[in-house]
Parts: structure tokens; C-alpha cells; sequence
């Protein structure tokens, strides 16, 4: 294992760009039940036979259905058809199968029900699955990991900390948006946000995409009054996270003269459309950063056992966490890591660390060292955290 750290600027670029898909956008609505798949086979593997069976759910593509809105009212026309792909273990023995389609259906059921208030699962969504056995290889070696889990695949995982102002906006918008008070508030509002955060020097520009239900909108003037009020609040929520000036535009595309509107029926677009696929949508951190340091890695619906993918890119995360907030002397940190597949999860093939700190490469370099190295002890223990949902993924 090759651990290696180098101390770099401060990261502070003139401008910004940073993205948050709120719960149901249609990319999000995928990461979510395929997640809620890998957790419900996890589980299912557990009681049967004490420890977590090899697979790997993370491929999905939901396709968008048909939907008639106006104000007051609406129809779901066509509805949205979900297909669920993946690998895991569908035999216990001779005489116990997995039931992997009951699995399936439910985990995509209970996402909707707990996340979408206007979807009903019953008749708004098809929900079909083709889960197979796994790979021969990929089995053994998942099985072959017993004290400690070996690599289900070559995968890097990469983080970054503290999140700047752009960042906690979008994050923070659409959180509070999609949040209990949120909706107790703003009822009318759906659950598909889309939150992109421009910043250029101290300026940030916020476009919101905000799915309006219909049944609760009774005329355009309740409409825009909607827009107004939720703008005021965002604008206020946005002065306590940054003292940079901040404006902010909802629903960008409304043209109230051509009687332009964004109202939906469920409160996704999935309704009516728009397409959706697992790991298009927020990096492990909740966010799309191209300014930062990204992988392309899906982490939903990968087994929380070895698949490094997943437990990688919130290792970096957590990594990167530590080395700022207990180390007065750092400020800033990036954390790259590389697996071997076939090799125990605790011994990747490489750590790279950047850290903006006030202290000497050699200081920098013997901390990162040590904290990497008791993080890695607990990659092991990473999936009681997956499966309690303590973890962010996405």
C-alpha cells in the first residue's frame, strides 16, 4: 500500500459551479431504490445466514410516463416504468430461494412511499426487475474474504473537505425544500428539486427547479404566489449559511404570458418524460462538483461489504473530515484512493492526499499517514453504518 500526501493552495477559484438532484429527481428516485435493494438483501441475508451474501444492484433506468397538469387537478396518462438490474445470490440452498422479486418490488415501493408524497406506487409506476446470479469468479472471491472483506472490484473513491458557501447552498436548499418543515410550509412544492449554484468571485446565483403539484395550485396567481414566498424564505435560509450576496431564480422556464408553467401531478417529472438511471445524479457527498475532485463511481446498490466503490468514496470523505477537523493546522484536504481487486478492503493499492496546511510536507505527510491507516481499520465495520442509512451516498 502506498500512502503519499503533498500540501497544495488553499482552494479558492474565481467561480463555481456545483449541482444537488433532490430525492425525486428522476436519476435520485434510482439511486434510492436500488439502495433500498442492496439494504433489504443485506438484511434478508443476514437473518437466513448470519453474514451479508455477494451482490451488487446497482444498475437501474427508469423511464418517464405520461402526465396531464393544470391547475387544480391532473392525470397520470401513462405511467412510469422502472427496470431494476443487477447480480446477487438467488439460492440459500436446494430448498430456499431468495425471493429477489418480492425484494425488488417492495424496495422500490417503500422508496416511493416514503420520499414521494403525490406517486402512488400502486398505479403511477411499473416497477420490473432482472436480477441474476453473479459471476463465478466474483462470488468466490467475495466468499473467499472472511475475517477481512476482499476487494469486489478495482475502483477508486475520491473526497474533499470543508464544503465552500456554493456548496452547503445547494446542498442546504434543497434539503430544506424536501424537509419536513419544508413541506409543512411549502405543500404545494414537489419533491424533484434541482438546486445549481453559480458562484463567480463573491456573487452566487441560485436556479432552483421546483416541481409545483398541481391539485394544490388553483390559479397562476397561486402559483407565482408560491414562487414569491418560497423565494423569500430560500433567500433568507441563504443569508444564514453565506454573507455573500445571493440571487436566486425559481422555475426559469415559466413564461406566465404563454401560460408556461411547471406543475406536475405526482411532483416528479418522471411523470411526464423525463428519464432517470443510477449514479447520474449526486456523488457520494450528495453533490456534483466539477470543480472538485469527482469520480464517476455509482455508490447505490453496491454490496456494503467489499465492493470499494461504495466504501471508498465515503472512506475518502471521512478521511478527508478528520484530517481537517482535528488538525488545527489543516484547512483543506483531498483524499484520492485506489483498490486491488482480490486484495483485503484495508490495503488499497494507493492513498493520495492534498492538504492546505500551515505546517511543514513532512507533518503533513506522517498525519495523513496515521489517520488513513486508522480509518482503514474500520472499513470492515463500514456496512453496520450503510444499513442503519447513516451514511451518505448519495
Amino acid at each position: 500500500m502506498i500512502i503519499s500526501a503533498k500540501k497544495i493552495p488553499k482552494y479558492e477559484p474565481s467561480m463555481e459551479f456545483v449541482e444537488r438532484k433532490g430525492k425525486g429527481h428522476p436519476d435520485t428516485i434510482c439511486d434510492g431504490i436500488s439502495e433500498n435493494l442492496s439494504v433489504s438483501l443485506s438484511k434478508y441475508y443476514l437473518e437466513k445466514t448470519g453474514r451479508i451474501l455477494h451482490h451488487n444492484v446497482d444498475k437501474a433506468i427508469l423511464v418517464g410516463g405520461q402526465a396531464r397538469a393544470w391547475f387544480g387537478g391532473g392525470e397520470v396518462v401513462e405511467p412510469i416504468y422502472l427496470m431494476l438490474v443487477g447480480r446477487a445470490i438467488g439460492r440459500l440452498d436446494k430448498e430456499d430461494t431468495v425471493p429477489i422479486g418480492r425484494l425488488a418490488i417492495t424496495a422500490a415501493k417503500s422508496y416511493i412511499k416514503e420520499n414521494l408524497r403525490y406517486l402512488d406506487p400502486e398505479t403511477h409506476i411499473i416497477v420490473d426487475y432482472r436480477i441474476k446470479q453473479g459471476s463465478a469468479d466474483l462470488v468466490k472471491n467475495f466468499e473467499a474474504g472472511n475475517d477481512i472483506p476482499l476487494a469486489n472490484d478495482t475502483s477508486f473513491g475520491v473526497g474533499f473537505y470543508p464544503m465552500t458557501d456554493s456548496e452547503r447552498l445547494a446542498l442546504e436548499v434543497e434539503k430544506f425544500i424536501n424537509s419536513k418543515e419544508g413541506k409543512e410550509l411549502f405543500p404545494q412544492v414537489g419533491e424533484d428539486i434541482k438546486v445549481m449554484a453559480l458562484r463567480h468571485e463573491n456573487e452566487i446565483k441560485l436556479t432552483i427547479a421546483a416541481a409545483m403539484i398541481s391539485s394544490l395550485i388553483k390559479s397562476k396567481e397561486d402559483y407565482l404566489e408560491v414562487k414569491r414566498q418560497l423565494t423569500i424564505k430560500l433567500l433568507e435560509l441563504s443569508s444564514q449559511i453565506t454573507k455573500m450576496k445571493v440571487d436566486l431564480t425559481i422555475n426559469g422556464a415559466d413564461k406566465p404570458d404563454k401560460d408556461i408553467y411547471y406543475l406536475t401531478v405526482t411532483g416528479t417529472s418522471a411523470e411526464n418524460g423525463d428519464d432517470g438511471q443510477v449514479g447520474r445524479g449526486n456523488r457520494a457527498n450528495g453533490l456534483i462538483t466539477p470543480f472538485r475532485p469527482m469520480s464517476l463511481e455509482a455508490t447505490a446498490g453496491k454490496n456494503p461489504i467489499s465492493h470499494t466503490g461504495k466504501l471508498y468514496s465515503v472512506l475518502a470523505m471521512d478521511i478527508a473530515k478528520k484530517l481537517v477537523e482535528e488538525n488545527k493546522h489543516i484547512t483543506s484536504a483531498n483524499v484520492y484512493m485506489l483498490s486491488q481487486i482480490g486484495s483485503p478492503i484495508t490495503e488499497p493499492q494507493s492513498v493520495y492526499v492534498e492538504a492546505s496546511a500551515d505546517i511543514s510536507d513532512e507533518a503533513v505527510s506522517s498525519y495523513a499517514e496515521s489517520v488513513v491507516k486508522d480509518s482503514l481499520q474500520e472499513a470492515p465495520k463500514l456496512w453496520l453504518k450503510i444499513l442503519e442509512g447513516n451514511v451518505s451516498l448519495y
